[in-house]
């Protein structure tokens, strides 16, 4: 299997899973002029477990070091398998709600509350779990972007003046999907043997068996979330399985694509995570919040027509994230 052995390449692809991990939501906006996002997350999560099989029979099966997939995944013990699963239901909970969130708050919002709330109480719980990094360099960064997050939400109150109901419970939504976030990548973590990928310990999964199991946790437990949500939705009418089905080939092709896209963040991430360690890889992934804000203001224009002006705002948020992630990278070194 393909393993990473340069803290540089680590980083690189932590920098790759910012940028899917930041901009699968662009999908999920695109899918939304005529497609509830209920119905969005049914190929968003298929389009996730769809990457995670690619990626196990590529790079997880194909090189001289390491376990294959196949081998891998049958001397996996039960426990740490039901790990991985259960990080995938608790990632999917967080992110249907962050889904809700979009759709309701919208892009620059949901994403800076919800993924920083994760950032900073993920890279806690993580560096606990397994402490590699410097941990003044790394929570320095986690400082910094917990300003932004503050900034961000200063700036939508702004915008919004005397913000109505539909805002608020976007906000709401979006923090308890924060929160849930930060702590579905420790549960991978677990079931991996993170200090050494070439020769892992019996009964330990590598990373690509991991994020296999991780998504099936996700599609397995979206049969119960999703339909809930499709039959009592946070926002809108209901909706149904016939009306999902009824969807076009380009519709569902558009969530599909959004679910490659994370996975591809998320493989790479968690493939960085033993080189970097998990709090650094997880804290550079989810300044993902970073890539989003900026889609949700220079490419959806989510603060045009505010009647304050708050690009100043803005602009020190987007300055504070930059520093954040660059103490965070430094933190590694």
């Amino acid at each position: 299997m393909y393993i990473v052995h340069s803290y540089s390449i680590a980083v690189i692809f932590c920098i790759i899973t910012m940028l899917c991990w930041g901009s699968w939501g662009n999908t999920q906006k695109l899918a939304s002029k005529s497609w509830r996002f209920e119905l969005f997350y049914w190929d968003y999560v298929i389009g996730i477990l769809l990457f995670s099989v690619i990626s196990a029979f590529t790079l997880g099966s194909f090189g001289e070091q390491g376990r294959g997939f196949v081998e891998d995944l049958r001397q996996a013990d039960a426990s740490n398998i039901g790990s991985a699963l259960i990080g995938g239901i608790i990632f999917n909970a967080a992110n249907i709600l962050l889904s809700a969130s979009i759709a309701i708050a919208g892009l620059s919002v949901a994403f800076p509350i919800g993924i920083g709330i994760a950032l900073v109480l993920g890279v806690i719980v993580n560096y606990l779990g397994a402490q590699k990094g410097d941990p003044n360099l790394l929570f320095a960064g986690v400082a910094l972007v917990v300003l932004a997050i503050l900034l961000n939400a200063w700036a939508y109150k702004l915008k919004s003046g005397s913000a109505g109901k539909t805002s608020s419970k976007g906000i709401v939504i979006s923090v308890i999907a924060g929160v849930l976030m930060a702590f579905f990548y420790r549960f991978i973590a677990v079931g991996m043997d993170l200090g050494n990928f070439v020769n892992p310990a019996a009964g330990k999964m590598t990373p690509y068996t991991a994020v296999f199991i991780f998504s099936v946790g996700i599609f397995l437990s979206n049969f119960i979330f999703n339909t809930i949500l499709i039959k009592k939705p946070i926002e809108g009418s209901p909706t149904s399985y016939k009306t999902y089905f009824s969807g076009s080939f380009g519709t569902h092709f558009t969530g599909i694509l959004g679910g490659l896209i994370w996975g591809l963040g998320n493989s790479l991430n968690l493939i960085a995570a033993g080189k970097a360690g998990p709090a650094i890889s997880y804290g550079l992934g989810q300044g993902a919040t970073l890539v989003a804000a900026f889609w949700g203001v220079f490419i959806w224009k989510e603060f045009r027509g505010s009647q304050v002006n708050v690009n100043g705002k803005l602009g020190l948020m987007f300055l504070l994230f930059v520093i954040g992630i660059g103490l965070i990278i430094l933190a590694g070194n």
